[in-house]
């Protein structure tokens, strides 16, 4: 029974890595509405924001609706957010140049806006209500095997468009209504099923006070700022990619979408493989190895050859694939009491996606391979935190 009501819970993990998808959007809105580089990364803004403004009031208020509810409304604004640039056209049909192209561009930042206010909400609910739903001592895997299937609802926003456009000859914005359906779809199961959601006899209301009270705890604050570091180091390394394979090595068109390609498959790769992996080796342990594999790709990115560049951004996808599933995992086994605060708090820090790529890009003005150095760094402290919940 608990396996039943984990695969609508899987399935809204999936949508939820339809957030991800403000990423690919940048390269794509560039060249349709035909505005500068600055405007269309102001649409990863509009996707990031809503994490350090929505997620500690949404544990607070989690803490009193509940999860399940909480999960419901996250479908609902994500959904509404999507229905919006269907209403303008917006669905499939190649977007032209014109008169309503500017009022189709603010439309799309509205969309996008909405749809980081619903992936906020489906993180904050999403990855404790899977503790709810997982049998004892399977929350970690079941978590990693989730983010494998958020990895491909990310994946969907750079994977769709060009195979839209070949075989059918239809532009990038079918996501919006192939988004919408599943999320609809999503919604609709979610709302079939009853879920026990987990309370401890000790725990006491969460309130905003209390959420940012658990950062005077070394631990959390050290957790919460690896979760910030880690987001702004994948958001980095999928931006910068691409530019590595041009400005580098020359590579362009089909070129760029396999760099995409051999960055976010191995993710998918190593949180599905790292799902039944954790029920073997503990999860401190298994975030060592993780971390020490990317470190070994980032060093194989400065070798100057194509070929190990492209096995150090296969190494470094596999070795990020499970940071973040492992660092909210070990953090709320820690204090699963303070479950919903935890998740508004780790949730937060996922605005690291907002602040650390432009630093990098800074750099990466400079040289783009300096710029890698930035990602590292981030990478270098969550070794720092790896080692420490490892001896634990």
């Amino acid at each position: 029974m608990t396996k039943n009501k984990t695969f609508p819970i899987f399935l809204a993990f999936l949508a939820m890595g339809f957030g991800d998808v403000v990423g690919p959007l940048v390269s794509l809105v560039e060249e349709t509405f035909q505005v500068s580089n600055f405007v269309a990364s102001l649409m990863t803004t509009s996707g990031f924001i809503m994490f350090g403004i929505l997620s500690i009031p949404l544990g607070v208020f989690q803490d009193k609706k509940g999860k399940k509810y909480v999960l419901s409304m996250g479908l609902t604004i994500a959904l509404i957010g999507l229905i919006i640039p269907i209403l303008f056209g917006m669905y499939g049909a190649p977007v032209q140049d014109g008169s309503q192209s500017a009022m189709k561009l603010y439309t799309l930042f509205a969309s996008i806006f909405l749809l980081g206010a619903g992936a906020t909400t489906l993180q904050v609910a999403g990855n404790p209500i899977m503790r709810d739903v997982s049998t004892e001592g399977k929350y970690s895997s079941n978590l990693s095997l989730a983010q494998s299937i958020k990895a491909i609802g990310s994946s969907l926003g750079f994977l769709v468009p060009p195979a839209v456009a070949l075989w059918f000859g239809m532009d990038w914005t079918v996501l919006f209504p192939l988004f919408a359906l599943i999320l609809l779809i999503t919604l609709i199961w979610i709302q079939s099923i009853n879920i026990t959601e987990r309370k401890t006899d000790d725990a006491s209301p969460a309130s905003l006070a209390s959420s940012l009270a658990l950062l005077k705890n070394p631990f959390v604050l050290m957790m919460v700022l690896g979760i910030f570091l880690y987001v702004g180091a994948e958001v980095s390394m999928s931006a910068q990619v691409p530019i590595l394979m041009k400005k580098a090595y020359g590579i362009s068109n089909f070129g760029l979408w396999l760099a995409w390609a051999l960055f976010f498959l191995p993710i998918f790769i190593g949180r599905l493989s790292g799902a039944f992996i954790l029920r073997s080796v503990k999860a401190g342990k298994f975030l060592v190895y993780t971390v020490v594999l990317s470190m070994l790709g980032m060093l194989m990115l400065f070798f100057g050859s194509q070929y190990i560049a492209f096995a150090g951004i296969f190494l470094i996808g596999l070795g990020f694939a499970n940071m973040f599933p492992l660092i909210f995992s070990i953090t709320v086994d820690a204090l699963p009491a303070r479950a919903n605060e935890l998740s508004g708090l780790m949730v937060t820090a996922i605005v690291g996606g907002a602040v650390i790529p432009p630093i990098t890009g800074k750099v990466a003005d400079i040289n783009v391979l300096l710029g890698f150095l930035v990602p590292a760094a981030c990478v270098l402290y969550i070794l720092f935190i790896a080692l420490k919940t490892s001896k634990k």
